[in-house]
């Protein structure tokens, strides 16, 4: 090397640099591909895609090579560093060649080239495959001795690499994608994604319309009555039972009931004849569970029962379907809250402190009690009375009718 002019020294030094600043931005880039991009394309067939994905599936060998060939070419620049400070200062010139080195090194072929690929690392991890994927090819003998290597000093640490698979997503960090890409995905679109992820917890007891403002016919009631509560009945499916609700017979869809005013009216017999037949859902049963059983049995309507036998409620596949997209049907939208004024609301005993909170926007505790009324009782550790007022956690409670035990409405105002 002493024949070579330090002209050409320095243009071997600054290759040697170009070449430390290509495989530490390839390494970052290709550690930080966008994964998901990454697969989209690979199964689309395209060919940069699946040199990618080949170099990102096997990191331990890409590791492997790219550490190989920036150490080779940061010794080989070390080593030309050295001849041009010793040509130019003499025995002085290798500290100053370590020194400057380091510098331009550590600035220009490691910080930058890596803080660039970590903004971009799909506009360059599928250009340095081109050149990478070969090298690999190439240098497979070497890589695959380094890593024998490496893998033998694991296992002596008690590390097995074999045994160490690429752990799955949790639905937390879904859920952070998700948010994370707001301002691509339109905030409805975010909102179903994130109440999909969040129906597992959610139980059918939470979802269901409870009993006590259900309607629901008796069939052992006069003719007349039984019409007029089926006529007037606002919900397409009307719950039938014998004596006491939780005798049901099963439940009479509307359309079913003007086939009977077309057909002649009317009857007890006609009613029992068209209706369908109960079923029963137990009220721990997720929501995501319960849709798959919806689906599976070709049903849209169940009876919510607890460990008793005892009938709860109802629920319908609206109501699960509305715990992913929203409310959207105004019959239910606000079921038993009417709005007084801003801030003040009469609220119906029977509402889900749940659906009140999703429906208004509050932040009333879920962790009490079920409903407003089991809510009010568990706050004042009594029954309480027409007129009684209490404030808890920025709201007024004031009731506006109790009737055997139960508050009916109750008027609530946000501070």
């Amino acid at each position: 090397m002493t024949n070579i002019t330090i002209e050409n020294l320095f243009i071997i030094l600054f290759i040697l640099l170009l070449l430390s600043a290509f495989f530490s931005g390839a390494e970052t880039s290709l550690m930080s591909v966008n994964r998901y991009k990454l697969k989209h394309k690979f199964k689309t067939g395209d060919k940069s895609a699946a040199r990618v994905h080949f170099l990102v599936a096997n990191p331990d060998k890409t590791l492997g090579l790219i550490l190989l060939m920036n150490n080779f070419v940061n010794i080989l620049a070390s080593a030309i560093s050295t001849l041009i400070a010793i040509q130019l200062y003499g025995e002085a010139g290798v500290a100053i060649s370590v020194i400057i080195l380091t510098i331009v090194i550590l600035i220009f072929a490691e910080v930058t080239p890596k803080t660039f690929a970590a903004l971009y690392p799909d506009k360059i991890a599928y250009p340095v495959s081109w050149i990478v994927y070969p090298l690999m090819k190439l240098f497979s003998p070497i890589v695959l001795v380094i890593n024998l290597i490496a893998k033998v000093l694991l296992r002596i640490f008690g590390v097995k690499p074999e045994n160490v698979n690429q752990e799955l997503l949790t639905k937390d960090e879904i859920k952070l994608i998700v948010k994370e890409s707001s301002k691509r995905i339109p905030k409805s679109h975010e909102d179903m994604i994130v109440n999909m992820l969040d129906l597992e917890k959610v139980k059918i007891e939470d979802a269901m319309i409870p009993r006590s403002i259900l309607v629901a016919v008796d069939i052992n009631d006069d003719l007349k009555k039984i019409s007029a509560e089926i006529l007037n009945c606002k919900y397409s499916r009307i719950p039938i039972y014998k004596n006491e609700f939780n005798k049901l017979l099963g439940f009479l869809h509307k359309r079913k009931v003007i086939k009977m005013l077309i057909s002649g009216g009317i009857t007890k017999e006609k009613i029992i004849s068209n209706m369908n037949a109960p079923y029963f859902i137990p009220e721990d049963t997720s929501l995501t569970s319960q849709l798959i059983e919806f689906k599976k049995e070709r049903k849209r309507i169940g009876f919510v029962i607890d460990e008793y036998g005892d009938v709860k409620g109802v629920v319908t596949l609206d109501d699960i379907l509305e715990e992913i997209v929203g409310e959207y049907r105004d019959e239910d939208k606000c079921r038993g809250i009417i709005k007084v004024k801003s801030n003040v609301y009469l609220i119906e005993g029977a509402v889900q402190i749940r659906e009140l909170n999703k429906i208004l926007g509050w932040k009333i505790s879920e962790n009490i009690a079920k409903t407003v009324n089991g809510y009010i009782l568990e706050c004042l550790e009594n029954i309480p009375s027409k007129g009684i007022v209490f404030e808890k956690d920025g709201f007024i409670y004031e009731m506006v009718e109790v009737s055997n035990n139960f508050v009916n409405n109750v008027k609530v105002t946000k501070k």
